[in-house]
């Protein structure tokens, strides 16, 4: 018989869980999605490193799992690497406490999970459940193994080489040198959040050249072996930063561009040395730095490995799961990988129903919500989709999505309105996987957690506007028809409307708030935002129908 683990992050931000059961994964969720605060994040220092409660809990429901049926419990920090207790914390070192707090992570889990037996609490290096992530997870069963974020235990960076489950070191970048970290620096220097925004900085750079590249290839390269600096560097010697994020010029977006381009330089010079070593086909990427999509696609086209593949949850929360997977092989499980991120909470028909019913809401069940949905899509209106289970990362990837028609131009300002975002910002095209090459170009197909950026093919871009960055690039997300079949009939109806099988994809949010999870989260959503139609599992809730009568509003029954 297998094992049973539970993975946990706690230690940064993004806390999340998994559980992994005989080596198969059984769910995953981010603690925002229950608590409603973004990252984890609220106006304390100390929110960041909160216990996951709800989201344990729920991993632990959804897999019939009480806390003392757990043979593991992997935490994706290991307080024995970290710096000592003794840091100054009045200096704004926080490294100390959050050795102190992961020490006691045992103890804090046995409160918040009744029943957990302590001495079950295994630590797992925090770029090791990075690694994990990846490794185990990917549809490959040898790879290479790169690892880049802020910062772990004592390093920023992890290069090796993962046979037969087994992980191989070969590099770890010591702090202060972080590209990780160099990548928040410039986002709160721009005037965003750190460890919160580094999209914006990632979406502003198209609008800018990298004109400081010279200099920045003096602070920051990598060293011939395995690593890198960053030397510490002064941002406003080249963009003075701006009073609010709103305020940025040409000066900014020119910074912006230039750290993006010398991260795209440094990344390839890491993935040659790695590829020298190991001469792989197949490198496996997580940390935050994976998350960079513009990057990634620049290291598949331009490096040295045939196939790149990166944790769709590959910032923090992907920890969890990581340091779930590595627990479970090394216990002797023969570990699944992940075959999609659709990992959290879902409702059946009549859950749904009960709460559109207390709510209050006038409702209808159409034959087809995915005809009904294509139906609004095609005469310009914007649909919340709520279907399945949520996913785990920060994708929206066709279960928590706002969609809409991408040949409207304007429909780009229009999302980025409902959801309070800013207008440089892009979003992203939805497509069925057997149709993207006729579209798209110059990145990977399929392409199922919107990771790489792809470029349009002619006679394209203006045909579906709405979804082309300013660089001639989209973020796209693949459809495959077997794994997603409600959202490949939605596709398929709305380019019998349209001529056009691309839809607008973005996420289920509003500024500021995590991607919604449960249908109460929807329902505020769409009672905040200007979307004309939401499709809860198989019900329309139409804009229009929220003055008139109470319950189903036309349509089948809405039972079941």
């Amino acid at each position: 018989m297998g094992v049973r683990v539970l993975g946990i992050n706690a230690v940064f931000h993004d806390p999340a869980a998994a559980v992994v059961v005989d080596g198969r994964i059984v769910a995953a969720a981010e603690e925002e999605r229950f608590s409603r605060r973004k990252h984890g994040k609220a106006p304390v220092p100390f929110s960041t490193w909160e216990v996951p409660e709800q989201s344990a809990a729920w991993c632990l429901r959804r897999a019939g799992l009480r806390p003392s049926d757990l043979d593991a419990v992997a935490y994706s920090y290991d307080p024995a690497l970290a710096p000592a207790p003794g840091a100054d914390v009045a200096a704004g070192n926080w490294e100390g406490l959050r050795t102190l707090f992961a020490q006691r992570a045992p103890l804090f889990l046995r409160s918040a999970l009744p029943g957990l037996d302590p001495g079950v609490v295994r630590f797992v290096p925090h770029h090791v459940a990075h690694a994990a992530s990846a490794h185990l997870a990917a549809p490959f069963r040898d790879s290479s193994v790169l690892v880049l974020d802020g910062r772990g235990e004592t390093a920023s960076h992890l290069a090796g080489r993962a046979t037969g489950g087994d992980l191989e070191v070969l590099a770890a970048q010591q702090l202060p040198h972080s590209l990780g970290l160099l990548y928040e620096d410039v986002t709160e220097h721009l005037g965003f959040r750190r460890s919160s925004d580094e999209y914006k900085v990632m979406a502003m750079a198209s609008y800018g050249r990298p004109r400081h590249l010279d200099a920045f290839r003096e602070l920051v390269r990598a060293t011939g072996d395995g690593g890198f600096v960053v030397e510490p560097i002064d941002f406003s010697a080249f963009a003075p930063r701006p009073a609010r994020s709103e305020d940025w010029t040409a000066a900014h977006a020119d910074l912006a561009s230039t750290v993006q381009r010398r991260l795209e330089e440094v990344l390839l010079d890491l993935a040659t040395w790695l590829h020298d070593r190991t001469g792989d086909r197949v490198l496996t990427m997580a940390g935050g730095v994976a998350l960079n999509c513009v990057a990634n696609a620049k290291l598949l086209e331009q490096g040295p490995f045939e196939h790149l593949w990166v944790q769709p949850a590959a910032g923090d929360a992907g920890t969890a799961l990581g340091a779930a997977l590595h627990v479970a092989h090394a216990l002797g499980d023969r570990v699944t990988g992940m075959s999609t991120a659709a990992l959290g909470r879902e409702w059946t028909g009549d859950e749904v129903a009960a709460w559109l019913t207390t709510a209050d809401v006038p409702f209808e069940r159409p034959p087809d919500i995915a005809e009904a949905a294509a139906e609004v899509i095609a005469a310009n209106g914007v649909v919340g989709w709520f279907q399945g289970r949520s996913e785990y990362g920060p994708r929206a990837l066709g279960h928590r999505s706002l969609l809409a028609d991408p040949r409207r131009a304007d429909n780009l300002k229009r999302l980025n309105d409902v959801k309070g975002r800013e207008q440089f910002r892009p979003v992203a095209p939805m497509v069925l996987a057997d149709r993207a090459a006729e579209i798209f170009t110059g990145g990977p197909v399929p392409s199922p957690y919107m990771l790489f950026t792809h470029r349009v093919r002619p006679g394209w871009a203006e045909r579906i506007p709405a979804v082309v960055h300013v660089d001639g690039t989209a973020r796209i997300q693949t459809v495959d028809r077997a794994d997603e079949p409600l959202v490949a009939r939605m596709l398929d109806a709305v380019e019998r409307r349209t001529g056009v099988p691309v839809v607008v994809n973005t996420s289920l949010n509003t500024a500021g708030r995590p991607m919604v999870d449960d249908p109460c989260d929807a329902l505020e959503c769409f009672g905040s935002a200007p979307v004309d139609a939401l499709a809860i599992g198989p019900f329309l809730v139409r804009r229009q129908s929220l003055a008139g009568g109470r319950g189903p509003a036309g349509g089948e029954e809405a039972a079941g």
